[in-house]
C-alpha cells in the first residue's frame, strides 16, 4: 500500500469542515518530498518576486529554497503519515489507577487560515484502562498533529482521539491555551489575548474528575 493510500484510508472520505481531519486530498504524496520543495520554491520566488523584492541580494537569494524546506520538511512535515510516532504501549504492571497528566508540552502550529504562527501549550491526560504510553510519545503525538495547518480545535481533538487509539480508553483529555499570531500581529492586534480549547473523553466528562485534571494544571477556566 502506498502512503497516498495509508493516508486516505486513515482520513476516510469525510474532509468537510467539521470534520475532526486535516482536510487532504486524495493524490497529497503522489509527489515526493524533493519534488514538493522545487515547486513551493518557485511559488516562494514569485511571492517575493511580486512584492517587488530583489532576489538577487545575497540575504533574499536563499530564500525561496529555505522557505520550501521548511514548509516541506517542518512546519507542516505532520502532514505526512510516514513521520506518524509509533507508539508502543506497556502492560501497567504497577497497577496505578489514577490520573496521569503531561502538562506544559509546547506546542507551535500554523494557522491554516492566514500561515500564521500558533503558540502555546498543551495539557494531556489519561486514566489507564491497562496499558500506559512512554511520557515523550504523549509529546511527540502533540507534535506530530501540531505540524500542519490547523485550528486550535482540531488540534485538540486530533490528539485526544489519537490517544484513545493508543490507549484503548475513552479517558483522555487534552486542553491546549494558545496564542495566535494572526490575532496578535494583524487585524486587531490584541497581543493579550490566547485562545483556550479542550476535549474531554470518557470519565473526564464527570465534573470530579474535570474539576481534578485543572487543579493539577492550575487552569482556572470554565467548561
Amino acid at each position: 500500500m502506498s502512503i497516498t493510500e495509508k493516508f486516505h484510508d486513515e482520513l476516510g472520505d469525510n474532509h468537510i469542515a467539521t470534520s475532526d481531519a486535516t482536510p487532504m486530498r486524495s493524490d497529497a504524496f503522489d509527489r515526493t518530498d524533493d519534488e514538493k520543495i522545487e515547486l513551493i520554491k518557485k511559488d516562494v520566488e514569485n511571492i517575493l518576486n511580486t512584492l517587488g523584492l530583489d532576489l538577487t541580494d545575497d540575504s533574499l537569494k536563499g530564500t525561496p529554497n529555505r522557505v520550501a524546506k521548511m514548509f516541506v520538511k517542518e512546519v507542516f512535515g505532520g502532514l505526512n503519515p510516514a513521520k506518524k510516532p509509533s507508539s508502543s504501549t506497556f502492560e501497567n504492571k504497577y497497577k496505578y489507577g489514577e490520573m496521569l497528566v503531561e502538562k506544559n508540552i509546547v506546542i507551535y502550529s500554523t494557522c491554516e487560515h492566514h500561515l500564521l504562527p500558533i503558540i502555546g501549550r498543551a495539557h494531556i491526560a489519561y486514566i489507564s484502562n491497562g496499558t500506559v504510553v512512554g511520557l515523550s510519545k504523549m509529546n511527540r503525538i502533540a507534535e506530530y498533529y501540531s505540524k500542519r495547518p490547523q485550528v486550535q480545535e482540531r488540534l485538540t481533538i486530533q490528539i485526544v482521539n489519537e490517544l484513545k487509539r493508543v490507549l484503548n480508553t475513552e479517558d483522555v483529555a487534552c486542553i491546549i491555551d494558545a496564542k495566535h499570531l494572526c490575532v496578535n500581529s494583524r487585524g486587531i492586534k490584541d497581543i493579550e489575548s490566547s485562545t483556550v480549547t479542550a476535549e474531554f473523553g470518557g470519565r473526564f466528562k464527570e465534573e470530579n474528575v474535570r474539576k481534578e485534571f485543572l487543579e493539577y494544571i492550575k487552569l482556572e477556566t470554565k467548561f
